[in-house]
């Protein structure tokens, strides 16, 4: 078994890159802004509350989104058989631990954004 830690990440291209793997997780526009609120919400949320949140996104994205994350276990659906019909969504116990690498990130954004605007990011 070869030494990975001795060999650069270009000298392993049988080894997947992780942050591959995570950005075909997260892919989309809006999947980063759907997770983070869900995790900040933590608690069941209506599915047009949750579009309200996140702002612009459309019923479809959002949608498209959803399903994505509960495929992976990320986020919870539970329907109420009433009329009309209401659907909830809440991030899983997986989907919560994505709360610590998310947050990081968002601080990062407010701590640069100044740098950012500056040089057009």
């Amino acid at each position: 078994m070869p030494n990975l830690a001795a060999t650069s990440p270009t000298d392993r291209p049988s080894v997947e890159c992780p942050m591959l793997r995570f950005i075909d997780i997260i892919a989309g526009k809006w999947a980063i802004p759907i997770l983070y609120r869900l995790i900040v919400l933590d608690d069941a949320v209506r599915f047009s509350e949750l579009q309200r949140a996140i702002g612009r996104i459309t019923q479809k994205e959002l949608t498209k989104q959803l399903r994505a994350f509960e495929q992976r276990g990320l986020v919870s659906r539970q329907v109420f058989a009433q009329v009309p019909p209401r659907v909830e969504y809440r991030i899983t116990a997986l989907g919560a631990t994505l709360r610590e690498p998310l947050s990081a990130l968002a601080a990062w954004m407010d701590a640069h954004a100044e740098e950012l605007r500056a040089t057009g990011g």
